[in-house]
Parts: structure tokens; C-alpha cells; sequence
């Protein structure tokens, strides 16, 4: 159930925002939000990740597709997992069904999230990028630190 209310409100926030920033932005606007080290900026992503470009974009819709359906069967196969675990799965599922539904219904993924100092900037990115990068982070904790740590402890006599 909350795992539930966490994806439906984290892909909520993620269309919303999306579609405020499509329709009260200018493609390529910028807009200081704290200074400028946080701005909106709207931009247009027809590829992946980072702006990456993609020359079959029917084929990565296609696999990104796939993973997410992947990602449902981990989570039903998984169910016994720690909740940390699942939340991770759950959000990274989120970000991914975000930005299929853009890709799917826009051809291109709306970003607006723009960070930096100056020109050290990072890519411009949106709610569902951060879902995935925030899950990953969980993730990768999980499986490589929180393991390893059992691992290395010594067993009780």
C-alpha cells in the first residue's frame, strides 16, 4: 500500500511538474530560483540519459519498456526483501514510467531542474531522473556497502 502511494505520488509529481513547466515556459527559458546556483530552465531531451542522443528511439522506448516491466517482476519476486529495498525499486520504477510517458506521448522528455556554480553545471534534468538517481543511490547502498558490511563482521560464538 505505501509503496503504492509512493510510486503514484512520485510519478504525480513528476507529470505535474512537467506540465507546468510546459505550459508557462519558453523552450530554452531560464529562470533564477536560488540565485544562480537553482534555476529552471525548460529544455526539450529526445535522447537518454544526460542528453545522451539515441538514434533508434523506438528501440530504447522499447527497452525501456522492458526494464520497467523487469523491475515489476523483481519487486513481486522480491516482496520478502527489506522495505529500504523495495522503496528503491519503487522509486527507480517511478522515474522510469515518468519519463516513458513522455517519451511516448512527446517523442522527448521535458527537463527544467538546472544546478551549478557559474558554468559548472550539471545536466539539466527533472523529478523522475532524480527518482531513478535517488533509488540507484539506495540501491547500490544495499547491495554493495550493507552486504559487504555483514561480510566483514566477525561470526558469534
Amino acid at each position: 500500500m505505501r509503496l503504492g502511494l509512493l510510486f503514484f505520488s512520485l510519478l504525480a509529481l513528476d507529470q505535474a511538474t512537467k506540465f507546468i513547466v510546459r505550459n508557462t515556459m519558453v523552450l530554452g527559458q531560464s529562470i533564477p530560483v536560488l540565485g544562480q546556483f537553482l534555476k529552471l530552465t525548460y529544455v526539450e531531451n529526445p535522447g537518454i540519459a544526460f542528453g545522451l542522443r539515441v538514434t533508434h528511439g523506438f528501440v530504447f522506448t522499447v527497452l525501456s519498456i522492458l526494464a520497467s516491466l523487469f523491475i515489476i517482476v523483481l519487486l513481486f519476486t522480491h516482496r520478502n526483501e527489506k522495505p529500504a529495498f523495495k522503496t528503491a525499486l519503487v522509486m527507480i520504477l517511478s522515474g522510469a514510467v515518468g519519463n516513458l510517458i513522455d517519451r511516448i506521448l512527446f517523442r522527448h522528455v521535458a527537463d527544467f531542474l538546472d544546478i551549478g556554480i557559474r558554468n559548472l553545471r550539471w545536466y539539466v534534468f527533472n523529478v523522475a531522473d532524480s527518482a531513478v538517481v535517488v533509488g540507484m543511490f539506495i540501491l547500490s547502498y544495499l547491495i554493495f556497502i550493507s552486504e559487504r558490511g555483514k561480510e566483514t563482521k566477525p561470526a558469534a560464538k
